[in-house]
């Protein structure tokens, strides 16, 4: 199991979690589709869940909330990047050209956290750790496996993420147009011009990937249980993928890939 127990490096995707019109509906949706387990928080935390999987922390999901008198934000997974400073995360995507949605604000005594989006418009969120590092599994089937920038324009948002975040895009021998995005010498995932599988008014946006056994398989199930499919099952070089919309619409891909092509854990 690829367990991880140490701090994810800056720039690292470590955390998502799920914006859900009906929270309790999605807790029993990946419970049945992943084998997840989780039910709502404590309501200081507006009833945030923290799902595991085999016991161990591997998303979130809480019900759509915004202040008074402000529109609710969409049903959609978001990707947290990992910083060791929230605030001067803050202000570096500031001024890199990025534009913070919220600010700083600390989560008990688990973690710092904001939300911004890129200059493309696409949102994440970034999480500075204290006793809650992120995802404790990651890379086996139902958990998180790769995290994926899909933008209007990719030089714009690889000449963001550097500073930013430190995510430093490269190119990939033959995959063109397909670049990986690395903190180090490490890739920790992927960016690319929107897709032609998504609908042409789709906005910049991350994309989550979970790992699965049967691609095929998982996907007969998610239609079964109410989701819809953007992308059948279809193969590529890292394996076989798919791309789908949960029964509230929260897009995400999953992906069957032979082990030995799987990442390591951050």
């Amino acid at each position: 199991m690829p367990v991880v127990t140490d701090p994810y490096k800056p720039g690292t995707p470590c955390w998502i979690d799920l914006m859900a019109s009906d929270q309790q509906a999605a807790l029993d949706f990946y419970r049945d589709l992943f084998g997840w387990q989780g039910e709502a928080g404590p309501a200081e935390f507006g009833g945030y869940a923290v799902c595991t999987l085999n016991g161990r922390p591997v998303a979130g999901i809480m019900a759509q909330s915004a202040p008074e008198g402000q529109p609710l934000p969409p049903v959609a997974w978001t990707t947290y990047l990992a910083s060791d400073d929230a605030d001067a995360t803050m202000r570096a995507v500031t001024e890199a050209g990025g534009t913070v949605l919220y600010e700083p604000m600390d989560v008990g005594a688990i973690g710092r956290m904001l939300v911004a989006a890129d200059p493309t418009g696409a949102v994440f969120g970034v999480w500075q750790a204290m006793d809650f590092i992120g995802a404790g599994v990651v890379n086996e089937p139902g958990a998180l496996v790769w995290n994926e920038l899909n933008t209007s324009d990719t030089e714009a948002a690889g000449r963001f993420y550097h500073p930013a975040l430190g995510l430093r895009p490269a190119t990939i021998q033959g995959m063109d147009g397909y670049y990986s995005l690395n903190v180090g010498d490490r890739t920790v995932g992927g960016m690319q011009a929107i897709p032609g599988y998504l609908s042409g008014d789709t906005p910049s946006h991350w994309m989550t990937y979970f790992s699965v056994d049967d691609a095929d398989s998982t996907v007969d199930a998610l239609v079964k249980a109410g989701g819809s499919v953007i992308q059948p099952p279809f193969d590529m070089q890292s394996g076989r993928m798919a791309v789908v919309r949960d029964p509230q619409g929260a897009a995400f891909a999953v992906i069957q890939a032979p082990e030995a092509q799987l990442p390591d854990s951050p």
